[in-house]
């Protein structure tokens, strides 16, 4: 059984959604962003037994918070707005606003966002690697990475060069492959509006989120083919060493994400001076313990220390995201005293 300790974050929701019953749940993840639905399911498959005492103080605590809001209801539309389109950018903003304010259907694209990865990847497999370009630069990076994992390595290759080429696309063109993921998935066809798909800076931000060795691939692939190309999405693209230029703020944020098992594997394979930055924004008794903890670790893998970087960089790069540290990115221009 899940200690009260144990409940947080998302198991917290998890329980707060199964206590509400089917028909009040699936309201609520109506108005969720497909990402957070699928972590929500699996956070809900994975819960342990919850006690009644549990449960009761999840509800309570849900309910305090809520007694707490003043003026609940009061220019919403507006307040919702301005906060999605901060949040997200106008673009990414507008759909989700449509659909929650006017009850819009989602479109073919916007419907890849509900799919596993695997499911993308199966569903755009064969076609032509410029359509697998627009794909990935619609859906989340996160998304993108994953279904990255599940194309071949030349096929993923040759569309994520193409999708750091874009720079644009045509309406026409972009209801034409709507209307074809619609007749796919079965939907209602609706156009989509979008100004601008792709680029080096899409490129980068679903690069920096798969594994290293596929990332490392792919650059080189695109090297091959267009360097001047290659050059501006490595600028694009925030890689471990990068942190030594996150302010101490910032970096004391994502401590307090980082499990210290990860950080220590990470950590064995950084320059001394990013040792440093990190050990420098913790308590002298942390860093006495992680200083400690380093020496005892024996030999670790190369590719064991660049999954715990990547790690860590998929917490700062979801932070950034939720605007409670800033990053400034790999080719930000360094600062001189």
């Amino acid at each position: 059984m899940a200690s009260d300790d144990d409940l947080k974050g998302l198991d917290r929701a998890a329980v707060l959604l199964l206590s509400l019953g089917e028909d009040q749940a699936a309201e609520v993840m109506k108005h969720l962003a497909p990402r957070e639905v699928q972590r929500l399911g699996l956070a809900m498959s994975r819960l342990g037994r919850v006690s009644t005492d549990q449960a009761h103080g999840v509800m309570r605590e849900f309910r305090d918070k809520l007694e707490r809001q003043t003026s609940l209801g009061l220019g919403a539309d507006q307040f919702l707005r301005s906060a999605l389109t901060k949040a997200l950018g106008g673009e990414r903003a507008n759909s989700l606003i449509e659909r929650i304010l006017h009850g819009g259907e989602s479109s073919g694209l916007e419907n890849l966002k509900w799919l596993e990865p695997r499911a993308v990847a199966e569903l755009i497999k064969l076609e032509h690697p410029q359509v697998i370009a627009l794909v990935l630069s619609y859906i989340d990076p996160d998304q993108a990475g994953e279904v990255l994992q599940y194309l071949p390595e030349r096929q993923s290759s040759e569309a994520m060069l193409r999708l750091a080429n874009l720079d644009g696309l045509q309406p026409g063109a972009l209801r034409e492959l709507n209307d074809a993921l619609d007749e796919l998935l079965s939907g209602d066809s609706q156009s989509v509006q979008v100004s601008a798909m792709g680029g080096p800076k899409v490129a980068a931000e679903i690069l920096n989120r798969i594994e290293t060795t596929m990332s490392n691939g792919i650059m080189e692939h695109m090297r091959s083919q267009d360097e001047d190309l290659a050059s501006r999405v490595q600028e694009q693209m925030f890689v471990f060493d990068d942190l030594i230029n996150v302010d101490d703020r910032s970096m004391q944020t994502m401590l307090r994400e980082i499990s210290s098992e990860s950080l220590i594997v990470a950590l064995k394979g950084s320059a001394p001076p990013l040792r440093e930055k990190f050990l420098g924004n913790m308590s002298k008794r942390a860093a006495e313990m992680l200083r400690d903890d380093l020496e005892a670790k024996g030999p670790v893998r190369l590719s064991e220390v660049e999954a715990a970087q990547k790690e860590i960089l998929q917490v700062a790069t979801r932070l950034e995201a939720a605007g409670q540290i800033q990053l400034g990115g790999g080719g930000a221009e360094a600062m001189v005293g």
